[in-house]
């Protein structure tokens, strides 16, 4: 199987595997960059609006840790206070991490399912 042509934006080659006769994988064939286009808006669209980012999650979570530690060292908060707010920050990075699992098995499902579609195009071997 040859490996994709494609030379990423920090300069390395593409590790991914060519499809077909083509010198591009999935991601970076022109041949499928409108089917990449219309998954991408219907993974925009599941989302939901106005959901923040995991990324913008985990800094605004880790901002609050920084807080919280700081109070409760400078006795500003009650350490029960902190505990509970502790747990529950805990919570919330178990539903960011939930949701950006979610988000790469929907990726994976879209890379397979047009994998299979161009496998379909081919004839059996054996």
């Amino acid at each position: 199987m040859a490996q994709c042509a494609a030379i990423k934006g920090n300069g390395e080659r593409c590790k991914g595997v060519a499809i077909g006769s083509s010198e591009w994988c999935y991601q970076h064939s022109p041949a499928h960059a409108q089917e990449r286009r219309r998954n991408a808006s219907k993974g925009g669209k599941r989302g939901g609006r106005g959901r923040s980012s995991p990324a913008g999650e985990l800094e605004e979570v880790k901002a609050l840790l920084r807080e919280l530690t700081e109070d409760v060292l400078s006795g500003k908060r009650d350490k029960s206070i902190a505990t509970v707010a502790n747990l529950l920050l805990n919570t919330r990075l178990r539903a960011v991490e939930l949701e950006r699992k979610w988000k790469e098995v929907q990726e994976l499902e879209g890379r397979l399912e047009a994998l299979e579609d161009v496998l379909k195009g081919r004839p059996k071997a054996g």
